[in-house]
């Protein structure tokens, strides 16, 4: 019953979706002189589904006019390849989500080529997804979605003078290589794979039921003793240590491979968001303490707590709410030191193409031109396994920034091999110190 209701509910929204005309290219946006994809559908994905089945559930609902998909967190965006549509199309609405994932919930549009592309999202769900040729249109709209409450930001032309709204061009939100595009809903791979199916059963049948005469018509082996068995591989074991004692044969332990470590290094945004929430987490307000800083190194983020009126009992009794799974050292009575252990995160092969002096001088015109301080050097660390030897060229960076770890390391999105090995937050300056390494060529 729920499966039919749930059919004529999407059958109902993608018939009014999908009826506009094959010639109507209005909802692609051209950006950074890319086409992204606007106008697309999004929705939720169901409990019990994955991105790619759910996509395909709707679109059968949609009797075949939704036939590309794009999968952005837990949700589904449909489009249609009669509106303009493309495989590998990039979807701006998701592109530009994760530009701002440091809000939940945002009302935003963009004045692009002489068009009006708006996105409202409410706690990391897209909620609407158009492109307005009119501008008079885009402002009915936008005016009917600020009547909602509590948006965690406002983004609009400064020419609309909208209270707390502020102005953001839509080409520096965009990535130079977009994450997220459609793909194409194949709505015959799961006929296939019950044909499979059938024909895996099939043969199952076919083994289960041959394997048993295969082995009535085969000789019985002769039962051999256990213990003659065993008796021979002693003696052969004893023969061979004969053997190489008599030829001063040395048995080597086999070499193994030098392991790189570009080849496997944490993929940069999540590193910078674990960093980020781990020291979040450990700034917990103890009454009667305080914390001095907070450093994220490769496998822990530590906090440091100073005494001020707090006491013992006090700091263990709230750290047992505030501070579940953390290990908490005594530095000393006033001193005392919480950590915690940092999860496994993905991680990539990389590393820049650029020799070390090139990729350095690059690093410091970038932090010039942001007009930052930065202190670089090169090294060279020699990895060897007794046989092999590698030579690692190594550019490390130190600088303070007030950058979130986040926006920190969008500045590297130009670079290979880009790893953050420690991130320290300064509660006294409220600032941020970096230290990084990239792996040159």
């Amino acid at each position: 019953m729920i499966d039919t209701v749930i059919s004529a509910f999407f059958s109902f929204v993608f018939g009014k979706l999908f009826r506009i005309s094959d010639n109507t290219l209005s909802d692609l946006l051209r950006v950074n002189k890319k086409r992204f994809a606007a106008g697309l559908f999004w929705q939720p994905v169901a409990v019990g589904y994955t991105p790619r089945k759910y996509a395909y559930a709707l679109a059968r609902n949609s009797k075949g006019r939704a036939n590309l998909y794009v999968e952005y967190r837990s949700m589904v965006g449909l489009a249609s390849r009669r509106r303009g549509y493309i495989a590998g199309m990039p979807s701006v609405a998701a592109e530009v989500v994760d530009a701002l994932s440091e809000y939940s919930s945002f009302l935003a549009v963009f004045a692009v080529d002489g068009k009006y592309y708006l996105l409202a999202v409410r706690n990391g769900i897209i909620l609407a997804d158009k492109l307005f040729n009119v501008e008079t249109d885009a402002r009915a709209e936008y005016a009917k979605f600020s009547k909602i409450p509590d948006w965690s930001a406002f983004i609009a032309p400064d020419s609309w003078a909208i209270p707390r709204a502020v102005e953001k061009n839509l080409n520096t939100l965009l990535p130079h290589k977009a994450k997220y595009k459609l793909r194409a809903i194949n709505l015959w791979r799961s006929r296939i794979f019950s044909a499979v199916l059938l024909i895996a059963f099939f043969t199952g049948i076919y083994f289960l039921f041959n394997e048993p005469i295969h082995k009535m018509t085969q000789p019985k082996p002769r039962e051999i003793d256990q213990a003659v068995i065993d008796e021979y591989n002693r003696l052969v074991d004893e023969k061979n240590k004969e053997l190489d004692a008599e030829f001063n044969i040395q048995k080597q332990e086999p070499v193994k491979p030098l392991v790189l470590p570009y080849n496997s290094l944490p993929e940069p945004s999540a590193r910078a968001k674990q960093c980020y929430q781990a020291i979040g987490f450990l700034m917990q307000p103890i009454t009667g303490w305080v914390q001095s800083n907070v450093v994220c190194d490769e496998t822990t983020a530590t906090a440091e707590f100073n005494r001020k009126y707090g006491s013992l009992d006090v700091f263990y009794s709230l750290a047992a709410d505030f501070l579940p799974g953390a290990t908490i050292t005594e530095i000393n009575d006033d001193i005392l030191s919480v950590s915690v252990s940092l999860p496994d995160i993905a991680r990539i092969a990389s590393i820049d193409e650029r020799d070390a002096a090139t990729v350095e001088r690059n690093v410091i015109s970038l932090f010039q031109a942001m007009n930052m301080d930065a202190k670089t050097e090169v090294v060279v660390d020699t990895l060897t396994n007794g046989v092999d030897v590698a030579n690692l060229n190594i550019v490390e960076v130190a600088v303070s920034s007030k950058l979130l770890p986040m926006q920190f390391t969008k500045m590297f999105e130009d670079f290979g091999g880009f790893y953050i090995t420690r991130c320290v937050w300064n509660a006294v300056s409220r600032n941020w110190n970096y230290e990084v390494i990239i792996y040159a060529k």
